[in-house]
């Protein structure tokens, strides 16, 4: 059985995360600063996660496609996006950010807002205020929200095969590789990838699980 769909999605997965771990922490953080349109925003943020898979890929071929601006502008710069792994890492971000930016921002409004005050007052800059207080006080919420953007990145699917195509040894993750098996009525090695799937997301939500017991248990003792 050709093992890259697995690697693929794991390297996928990685990436995506990293990136949304820094893109939904900062804007969670500018968006609770904000002081007009806070709304829109948060609602501009999260809209991924509400809309199927397959409208984000479309609307992301639209922006990035060869008969747009910045993709005919890319594709003369030598970076094609579009099928290709870049597109994968892509549409995994986009579908998995609003995890990340929920649970951060959850995560920040929870924090006591007189201490914040009280470093402001200090002199302490917002800089040090967001790295040395709030994120050290948040970092449970966005573990969490960590975990949560790494298991949806693992097993996205409608994005990734409108935008990246189903490529193998390219853009063929996992998930992408099943539906390539039911089509060819190969059921045997999609339940093997499917089945795949269902071990690496069982396992990282049951240690999110097991983390938050433990962590409620230590507030309690």
């Amino acid at each position: 059985m050709e093992l890259s769909p697995f690697y693929i999605t794991l390297k996928t997965a990685a990436v995506s995360t990293f990136l949304t771990f820094f893109i939904g922490i900062g804007l969670a953080f500018l968006v609770l600063r904000m002081k007009r349109g806070k709304g829109l925003a948060d609602a501009i943020i999260t809209l991924p996660m509400v809309l199927p898979p397959t409208v984000v890929g479309f609307f992301l071929l639209l922006v990035f496609g060869k008969r747009s601006t910045l993709g005919s502008f890319l594709l003369e710069q030598g970076i094609p996006i579009v099928f290709t792994w870049k597109a994968a890492v892509m549409a995994a971000v986009i579908v998995s950010l609003p995890l990340m930016y929920r649970t951060a921002r959850g995560a920040f409004e929870q924090m006591d807002e007189n201490i914040l005050s009280a470093a402001r007052t200090l002199g302490v800059s917002e800089w040090r205020i967001f790295w040395h207080i709030l994120l050290p006080n948040s970092r449970h919420g966005i573990l969490a929200g960590l975990v949560l953007a790494f298991t949806r990145a693992l097993g996205e699917f409608g994005a990734t095969i409108m935008f990246a195509g189903n490529i193998p040894g390219t853009t063929q993750t996992m998930s992408t590789a099943v539906y390539a098996a039911v089509q060819a009525n190969d059921y045997d090695l999609a339940f093997l990838w499917a089945g795949a799937l269902v071990v690496f997301s069982l396992f990282f939500v049951v240690l999110m699980s097991v983390w938050v017991a433990r962590l409620s248990h230590g507030k309690t003792s």
